[in-house]
């Protein structure tokens, strides 16, 4: 089973560099997680932000391998508890499925990403920043991981 999180942006902060590092660390090779960035598109004064998301879309789903259980990090999304993440990525991993997590750029993801996931899932009805999605992401996958792993960083 391979985990990846596709995201748009290639330039986060160092903080969120610094705090998704620490994560993917933690999670080791016990999940292990790698992270891809892609480029933005083209954003400029008067242009509609839709040429941009399908610039975005189109990188998002060269990426993908058909084999992909695409997971669309969206804020229209499902919301889960971190049990039923867990839950969830029990199932998955029992299943053996490759898994991408894939998350927008600041307008969001494209149609046709969307259509191609297999389920939106919301971190939280609040508007993030989509470089905050990351570290809130890799730290709930963490978390749903020590669950699975009946390790003690989870508490209810």
């Amino acid at each position: 089973m391979r985990v990846r999180l596709i995201a748009v942006g290639t330039r986060p902060p160092g903080w969120v560099r610094e705090a998704c590092d620490d994560y993917l660390t933690r999670l080791g090779a016990r999940l292990p997680v790698t992270v891809t960035e892609v480029a933005p598109g083209k954003r400029g004064a008067g242009a509609p932000p839709e040429r941009a998301i399908a610039q975005e879309g189109a990188r998002l789903l060269a990426l993908l391998r058909e084999a992909d259980h695409v997971v669309a990090l969206d804020e229209r999304g499902t919301e889960l508890t971190t049990r039923e993440l867990a839950a969830w990525l029990k199932t998955r991993m029992q299943e053996g499925e490759d898994l991408a997590f894939v998350i927008g750029g600041p307008d969001g993801l494209a149609p046709a990403v969307l259509e191609r996931a297999a389920r939106r899932l919301s971190l939280s009805r609040l508007t993030l920043p989509h470089a905050l999605v990351r570290v809130l992401f890799l730290e709930q996958l963490y978390r749903a991981h020590s669950l699975l792993s009946n390790h003690p960083y989870h508490r209810d």
